[in-house]
């Protein structure tokens, strides 16, 4: 079986190199191609993955097809590739490109599912949600398992969630890196050095998520675990509440899943 890549930007990448490295395909099975040939050429070149020229030659070269452009690009990648297409599998990992406009644009005799997975798949610590089109099967369901699980979690959901996991964790390393930043610069402004400070603010957030993961325990129980009657973390916490942290979080999501909506029309 061959995986081919349309795109060859960050996220391709380390979805090729995160299959890769897992074994779940060989470099030869991985076929690639992007409208800017030095892109190519570094893959090629570092890895030893097959390069197709263009779209056209990569759908028939590929028994499934990760679409990795631009949004603004995607509808015109799939209709130059239509009949080279038919009865394959495209995984979208567009942001807001419906399920039916996927279909409109590559025909029905297409099967496709969407993804959204996010930046820490970079480094293999990626999370990613996906929801199979009409005509997908189950064995499609598990290659999107395969694929993504090689570079971090893999989640199914509906589609109509997938706006919701864009605004969360699509968009949420984001959120997360202002508050490494906010972090760090409150230690420097209480006297820390920039360098000890950040890799203090970075360290104390990475074992926070993963002591969630580990111990299975709710957030909130994390928490009290930390906070003495009268100490200091409580009156850290009374100050994050009294501005509204809460609720800017909230509104944060809120707004970035909107946004998805809207992009998705």
């Amino acid at each position: 079986m061959k995986l081919g890549f349309i795109g060859c930007g960050k996220m391709a990448t380390a979805l090729a190199e995160g299959v890769l490295k897992a074994g779940a395909f060989a470099k030869e099975q991985i076929v690639v191609t992007d409208k800017f040939p030095a892109a190519v050429k570094s893959l090629v070149e570092k890895h030893g993955f097959q390069s197709a020229g263009g779209n056209a030659a990569l759908a028939a070269a590929a028994d499934a097809v990760l679409l990795c452009v631009k949004p603004a690009d995607a509808l015109d990648a799939l209709q130059s590739a239509r009949e080279q297409l038919a009865g394959k599998l495209v995984i979208s990992i567009l942001a807001g490109v419906t399920l039916s406009t996927l279909q409109k644009a590559a025909g029905e005799k297409v099967r496709i599912v969407r993804v959204m997975p996010n930046t820490p798949a970079l480094i293999h610590k990626g999370v990613t949600a996906f929801a199979p089109g009409h005509s997908a099967t189950e064995n499609d369901a598990t290659l999107v398992e395969k694929i993504f699980s090689s570079v971090g979690g893999v989640f199914r959901v509906k589609e109509e969630l997938l706006d919701v996991v864009t605004g969360l964790s699509g968009s949420g390393p984001a959120y997360v890196y202002v508050v490494v930043e906010a972090l760090a610069d409150a230690g420097v402004l209480m006297g820390l050095p920039r360098d000890l400070s950040l890799q203090l603010a970075a360290q104390t957030v990475a074992g926070s998520a993963e002591m969630v993961l580990k111990t299975g325990l709710h957030p909130a129980q994390l928490k009290d675990q930390v906070t003495s009657p009268g100490g200091t973390t409580i009156a850290g916490l009374e100050a994050l509440e009294a501005a509204g942290i809460r609720s800017a979080f909230l509104s944060a999501v809120r707004a970035a899943t909107e946004r998805s909506r809207e992009l998705g029309k």
